[in-house]
């Protein structure tokens, strides 16, 4: 049996189907992230490229 800890609370979660909301403990936790990620307080680092001269449309 594969146990994870919730991202949002860090109690521990079985990873099997007898826990629906994995891999948070919750629906709560599970909401808890989902409004994180809608208002900007999570994201996925990403580098910014320099325009290249193919994106210049003039």
């Amino acid at each position: 049996m594969l146990v994870v800890s919730c991202p949002i609370c860090n109690k521990d979660v079985e990873w099997s189907e007898q826990s629906p909301f994995r891999p948070f403990c919750s629906k709560r936790c599970q909401l808890i992230d989902l409004g994180e990620w809608a208002s900007g307080e999570r994201a996925i680092p990403a580098e910014e490229d320099a325009p290249s001269e193919s994106d210049d449309y003039e």
